[in-house]
């Protein structure tokens, strides 16, 4: 048994995945990064990108609405949005955020800060309410 959150199967994440039969419109599946739930109260939405590479039109969209919708059902919610520059492993934990979206708003962070920091003053900030 791996510990939880290390590569388990390193063949498979090479798998490139093709969504081309599932187009509907101009519409096309998108995917996220990591996901979080702690305790069904604050779910937590993970993106990286490479270089300077923003977000998508139809991917930023697609988080803005799953976001806001888990917020307005009373759920905590962020979406940490991290850059990287290279092309091996990347520790996620170690990004610095970039951006972030919450209470309805995407924003650049105050100060800078890893995602796990940010994780973290989230769930400080959430306890405290």
């Amino acid at each position: 048994m791996t510990e939880p959150g290390i590569f388990r199967n390193r063949e498979y994440a090479k798998q490139l995945k093709s969504f081309s039969g599932l187009r509907f419109g101009k519409i096309t599946p998108t995917d996220i990064d990591g996901f979080l739930d702690f305790g069904n109260n604050v779910y937590v939405f993970i993106e990286t990108k490479h270089g300077d590479s923003p977000l998508p039109y139809g991917q930023k969209l697609a988080l803005e609405r799953l976001c806001d919708t888990c917020t307005n059902a009373g759920k905590a919610s962020v979406v940490l949005v991290g850059h990287h520059e290279t092309d091996g492993d990347i520790d996620v934990a170690k990004l610095p955020v970039s951006l972030l979206r919450m209470k309805g708003k995407w924003r650049k962070p105050n100060k800078n800060m890893t995602i796990r920091e940010a994780i973290e003053s989230f769930l400080q900030w959430h306890s405290e309410k």
